[in-house]
């Protein structure tokens, strides 16, 4: 979770030197959200200089390899959440962010097929977005699997 933390610390003060550090330099990422809302994407490439965006994370959570942050833009208009997956190294090679929905992850394990008979695997949440000051607005759910 630090690594996490660091890398918000750095993304807000457009710290360059340690985004790099703590990014592998082949990073995996994945967005989900409209293209207007791909602030961290221009960040790492460069094209976010002048922009005003902050991250501001509300919930850090880990899960094994798996960092899941939670949070809104400094005015909180704008809800997010990013899934990390850091190396036992301190290495962040993958991200995939949401912008403007809730999440909920479910650890997925490996179970015996070689029954047909037996009945469905009911696979509860791990985690769940909490959006504070988000009630009555349309937010869509995910599900993510880990």
């Amino acid at each position: 979770m630090a690594v996490v933390t660091a890398l918000y610390d750095a993304l807000n003060r457009r710290d360059a030197e340690t985004i790099q550090k703590l990014l592998a330099a082949d990073l995996e990422w994945r967005f989900h959200g409209p293209p207007s809302h791909q602030f961290l994407m221009r960040l790492l490439t460069g094209g976010e200089h002048e922009s005003d965006f902050r991250f501001v994370p509300h919930r850090i959570s880990a899960f094994g390899a798996t960092v899941l942050a939670e949070g809104f833009n400094q005015s909180g208009d704008i809800a997010w959440v990013h899934a990390w997956t850091v190396t036992a190294g301190g290495v962040i090679t993958e991200v995939r962010e949401y912008f403007n929905t809730s999440l909920t992850v479910t650890r997925i394990g490996v179970t015996d097929q070689s029954d047909c008979a037996v009945p469905p695997v009911h696979f509860p949440s791990v985690w769940e977005s909490s959006l504070p000051n988000r009630v009555g607005k349309s937010v869509p759910g995910l599900v993510l699997a880990i």
